[in-house]
């Protein structure tokens, strides 16, 4: 069932939380979902949510906070010492999750809460997470895995699996390595469990396996788990050793991200802004597209004013500028679009530009006839110039195969530049096309009327 925040809880929550009591805030979330208590924490005070916080038990409030706004979290954490984030939260987290928590503070702060886990060992494997560059595999991967050895027996292995999985929230897969910690395979429980004891792992591991290595980006990453439909994936270093594993609901986060990245690039929106974002953040983030926008208003300008004496001949041309300029840029919008999902789907196949261009070409010779048709039947029926009826219907279907043909070709080349396609959508196509539209419309228009 759907979680529900109603004004009656919410305000009985913060009426407990402000007395402190926690025995009434233990009653208040027995049952609630961890990521349900974030989004109540979300709408509470800094005092408050730390008196929701202290009222549950260490590992519900570590991954608690894990679900919070990057916002409040960080105004969060600020209120709590370095002694406290370290006992409270790091050391009851994983440490994908502990790493991505300590990467938000500032580096006086990491190096302070790091200083206090008591664990060594976790904060060593914290500190080799935070090392890696944001974007990559290692920068994801956690190091809690269940790993045997090839050359053990299947009894050992499973005295081994217990040994670890005491330690492990949980278990996705067992990975196989041999004695210098190369990954070899994955275990599969059943063939464990019904080869014979004495056999060795090396004669029941399964050696088709997929594996990342560490510098490889998140994207392939996300990629190769929905391709394959894995729940886990092992990273490796250079030398093939097993350093880690990436889960699922990591990848979620990484596909989210980037979605949310193209789609706000897609908007004209340059960098990855939050809507709790400053007023300076956001305006800065809006601004490059918004003068591009405005440059290509003032290039369509001037193309008009080229043509302005052919205008004043003949006026009715005038009243179809709108809905080329705006065919132009909603046509260019739609080929792009399909064109980046595509690349990021990696559903677009490796024939080559040209196919994609022929048959990008072939929908928007298909769509202009229609559109084209349908004004001229219109110009016909309520126009009285067969000249104007002929020059909107051309310009039309010329400027949907063009801008279609340009949505398709900037994306498919910015991506073999290795430059983020997302680029090529929005406000950047429909700012081209619609200057190249104008220009084919007056064009035709002087043709038609012999100007």
């Amino acid at each position: 069932m759907q979680f529900e925040l109603t004004k009656e809880y919410l305000s009985e929550i913060r009426e407990a939380a402000g007395a402190k009591d926690e025995t009434r805030l233990i009653g208040l979330f027995n049952e609630v979902h961890a990521a349900d208590i974030a989004e109540i924490v979300n709408q509470l005070s800094t005092e408050e949510a730390k008196a929701v916080l202290n009222s549950l038990d260490p590992d519900r409030a570590s991954d608690t906070i894990t679900h919070l706004d990057e916002e409040d979290r960080k105004d969060l954490l600020d209120s709590y010492s370095s002694v406290e984030i370290a006992e409270n939260f790091v050391e009851n987290l994983e440490t994908d999750d502990a790493a991505d928590l300590i990467q938000e503070l500032s580096e006086e702060r990491r190096e302070e809460v790091i200083s206090e886990i008591d664990d060594i060992d976790q904060a060593s494997q914290i500190v080799d997470l935070l090392n890696y560059e944001e974007g990559t595999a290692g920068a994801i991967m956690g190091k809690e895995m269940v790993r045997v050895y090839d050359h053990i027996s299947v009894t050992e292995s499973i005295l081994e699996l217990r040994k670890q999985a005491e330690d492990i929230e949980n278990v996705y897969t067992v990975y196989v390595t041999d004695e210098k910690d190369r990954l070899k395979g994955r275990l599969a429980l059943k063939k464990m469990l019904v080869a014979p004891a004495t056999s060795k792992i090396e004669d029941v591991y399964v050696s088709d396996i997929h594996w990342v290595k560490a510098s490889d980006s998140t994207e392939e990453v996300a990629s190769i788990m929905e391709k394959y439909d894995l729940v886990a994936l092992p990273v490796v270093d250079n030398l093939n050793r097993l350093i880690g594993r990436i889960t699922i609901d990591d990848v979620v986060d990484v596909i989210k991200e980037e979605a949310d990245r193209d789609y706000q690039m897609a908007s004209g929106i340059s960098e990855d802004v939050e809507s709790t974002d400053s007023v300076w953040v956001l305006t800065r983030a809006r601004l490059p597209w918004l003068v591009l926008g405005l440059i290509g208003g003032i290039f369509g300008a001037r193309v008009i004013g080229v043509y302005e004496a052919d205008i004043q001949l003949y006026p009715e041309m005038a009243f179809f500028i709108p809905l080329v300029a705006a065919m132009g840029g909603n046509v260019g919008v739609q080929s792009s679009a399909i064109v980046v999902q595509g690349l990021a789907n990696n559903t677009m196949g490796i024939a080559g530009i040209l196919p994609r261009l022929l048959k990008e070409f072939s929908v928007a010779l298909l769509n202009g006839l229609a559109c084209a048709v349908l004004v001229l039947v219109y110009n016909l029926v309520f126009g009285d110039s067969l000249n104007l009826a002929y020059t909107v219907s051309m310009a039309l279907l010329a400027v949907i195969v063009i801008a279609a043909l340009f949505g398709t070709l900037i994306p498919l080349t910015l991506d073999r530049y290795k430059i983020d396609p997302a680029l090529a959508t929005g406000p950047f196509i429909t700012t081209v096309n619609d200057i190249l539209g104008l220009f084919i419309y007056f064009m035709i228009g002087r043709l038609m009327y012999g100007i």
